[in-house]
Parts: structure tokens; C-alpha cells; sequence
């Protein structure tokens, strides 16, 4: 523990990036930045897994791997397990600041988050996560937050 915590501080001391990989989380993210707004979403239909940056409260990012779904041309993503103490750690990170970061393929959006917050919009989220991750959502009782990516003001 105390040696991965060393080179995880020397990779921040030397400003390399440490990315996710399955489940462990990382710190930043690297990639060309896309500068172009995105108006259809619909290509991350034949992507599995992507990832988000969030900032912490003490100012070091934190990546992880995340499910996303896209629909009538809009991205959302989602978390499990959405409510303290068992709330994840970048969705903490997002409520408190909403700016985040995603690398789709080798590309980096720059992008905030708003949470969904209508029990109908969910639905339809939690529907097209069940459709394209192959669950059944009728049977899936884990408490489960949204949030639809926007572009930044």
C-alpha cells in the first residue's frame, strides 16, 4: 500500500498521468482534446466502457471506468450504489463540482454533468442502459444515479 501510494505521488510530482484500468481507478486522464461541440453521441453506441475524470475536494483528479448510453443523440452515464455511505467516489466528487472530463476512444471531451433528477427521464435512461449493457431492469433493484453529459458555460 504504502509503495503504491509513493508512485502514484511521483507520477503526480512528475506530471505523468496514471489512467483507470478495469477497476482500479487512476488520476488523470491524457488524449487530444476534442474542441468540436458534439451534437449526436450515437457513436459511443459501440463502445463499451469509457472514462470520466472528476476533480477531489483536495485538488487531485480521479478517473475511473464507466458504462454510457446514448439517446435521441444525447450521453448519459450512470453509477450504482448512488447513496452514502456506499455512494462512488467520483459521483460524490460530481456533486460537489460537475466539470468532468471523458476519454471516448483516444479523444478527451471536456464536458459537466447534470444529474436526472425526474423518475420518468430515469426510466428511460435505466431502459436503454438495461438494452445495451443486457440486464434486465425490471430485476435489477440496485439504487442507480444518471446524469446527462452537457456541454461547459
Amino acid at each position: 500500500m504504502f509503495r503504491a501510494a509513493c508512485l502514484a505521488l511521483a507520477a503526480l510530482a512528475a506530471g505523468c498521468t496514471l489512467e483507470p484500468s478495469g477497476e482500479r481507478p487512476g488520476f488523470g486522464l491524457s488524449g487530444e482534446v476534442a474542441r468540436q461541440p458534439v451534437s449526436d453521441w450515437s457513436f459511443t453506441d459501440a463502445i463499451e466502457e469509457i472514462l470520466i475524470e472528476t476533480q477531489t475536494g483536495y485538488g487531485v483528479p480521479h478517473s475511473v471506468t464507466i458504462w454510457c448510453v446514448a439517446i435521441d443523440g444525447h450521453l448519459y452515464v450512470g453509477a450504482s450504489a448512488p447513496d452514502f455511505p456506499k455512494e462512488r467516489y467520483w459521483v460524490g466528487n460530481v456533486r460537489r463540482d460537475p466539470d468532468v472530463r471523458l476519454k471516448i476512444d483516444d479523444r478527451i471531451y471536456e464536458r459537466r454533468l447534470e444529474l436526472i433528477s425526474d423518475p420518468a427521464r430515469t426510466d428511460v435512461v435505466n431502459r436503454a442502459f438495461g438494452r445495451k449493457y443486457h440486464y434486465d431492469v425490471d430485476e435489477d433493484t440496485d439504487p442507480v444515479v444518471y446524469f446527462r453529459v452537457v456541454g461547459r458555460s
